[in-house]
């Protein structure tokens, strides 16, 4: 058996400088552990078949959705239900986990070109 090695996540955050590009940092069972920098507003989307969950690292993350605004600051985190419409914004840098089924694209049904490319930061 394996072990993965300790993940740091400001080691990890500093390995990129994109925004709206989260990177794998771990795998739990059929899960992606990812670390995103957020930067201005996201794309309305919706993801039909899985919640998403934002945990902030840093920085003051809102959560847009159609009938009320959710404001979470460092180690707060919100999970969106699936199916809920929403739009993720930042007026300043964040930084973010994320914790998604493998293979979950981050602008759901929406596309376009903040469409992410899969990429791994795991050792």
């Amino acid at each position: 058996m394996s072990y993965a090695n300790k993940v740091n996540f400001d080691e990890k955050l500093s390995a990129f400088s994109e925004h709206w590009s989260p990177k794998v940092v771990g795998r739990l069972n059929d899960y992606e552990i990812k670390v995103v920098k957020i930067l201005g507003e996201f794309v309305w989307h919706t993801h039909e078949d899985t919640d998403e969950v934002f945990i902030v690292l840093g920085g003051k993350l809102t959560i847009q959705l159609r009938d009320r605004d959710v404001v979470l600051g460092p180690r707060e985190m919100f999970t969106v239900p699936r199916g809920v419409e929403h739009c993720p914004k930042a007026d300043e840098e964040v930084s973010a986990l994320l914790i998604e089924p493998r293979g979950v694209v981050n602008t759901g049904d929406a596309a376009g070109p903040l469409t992410a490319v899969f990429e791994s930061l795991i050792d």
